[in-house]
């Protein structure tokens, strides 16, 4: 039975489509089934793993409005063991033309709950937003990851999103956990970075993963050539990173 875990944080620019990306990588380079949906409109996370936006037939908007079979959606990467469900930017319009479906927080729940039983993690990456598709996500998911940028606006807009995730853990998904705090783009030099990863260390405790994503230009670079890090360069900071947190995610099972 595969876990969902979503990664949401409504500030854009923290890393999170990098983190899906290079975590699911990681995740299928250690032998896991690993599923990527893309839930962001601008399709980052399509691209970022060699999808052409432009030739998908299928996304995750056909199986959230026309309720389109998922693995009719489901396209294979370049890592053995790694798919993606990609997005399209008709996905900005599809929160309206779900305001008149019946339960309309649990339609992505619907239609990842059968794909479960195929993979061991599926990853969906949200949009930098706090509207209904992301509020679906979470109410698909077993817990979420919530990147942190180290600078100083880092932690403004976490209470908000800490708030969403109680309301949906009390209202639609009783089971949500927070998988963790993910510091991303750390580096050490900086006394600041190092301030916010105390601060947050300090707020949350244990939820932080011990893992830390450092600065790192190959995990900037990778994207454009539409492959992960891993691909791009094997032995970058980049790639030493996320292959850490996969191994800490699966270690706590």
């Amino acid at each position: 039975m595969g876990k969902i875990i979503a990664l949401a944080n409504q500030k854009g620019g923290v890393g999170k489509t990098t983190t899906a990306i290079n975590l699911a990588a990681s995740l299928a380079t250690l032998e896991k089934k690993v599923l990527v949906v893309d839930a962001d409109p601008q399709a980052n996370a399509s691209s970022g793993l060699g999808v052409d936006i432009q030739q998908v037939d299928t996304s995750i908007y056909d199986c959230i409005i026309n309720n389109t079979d998922p693995h009719e959606a489901i396209y294979t990467t370049d890592i053995e063991g790694l798919d993606i469900i990609p997005s399209h930017i008709d996905l900005v319009g599809a929160e309206i033309e779900m305001l008149n479906v019946d339960k309309r927080e649990t339609v992505l729940k619907r239609i990842l709950d059968p794909l479960r039983n195929e993979y061991d993690f599926i990853l969906v990456d949200c949009s930098p937003s706090l509207g209904l598709i992301t509020v679906n996500s979470l109410t698909a998911a077993d817990s979420v990851i919530i990147p942190v940028q180290c600078e100083y606006f880092a932690l403004e807009g976490i209470s908000k999103l800490l708030n969403t995730v109680k309301i949906i853990k009390s209202k639609l998904n009783p089971r949500l956990e927070i998988e963790g705090f993910l510091l991303t783009m750390f580096d050490s030099r900086l006394r600041l970075a190092n301030q916010i990863y105390e601060e947050v260390k300090r707020h949350f405790q244990e939820l932080v993963f011990k893992t830390v994503i450092q600065r790192n230009v190959k995990l900037s670079e990778a994207p454009s050539h539409g492959i992960p890090c891993i691909l791009y360069d094997a032995t970058s900071a980049g790639t030493k990173n996320y292959t850490s947190l996969a191994r800490e995610i699966i270690a706590r099972g």
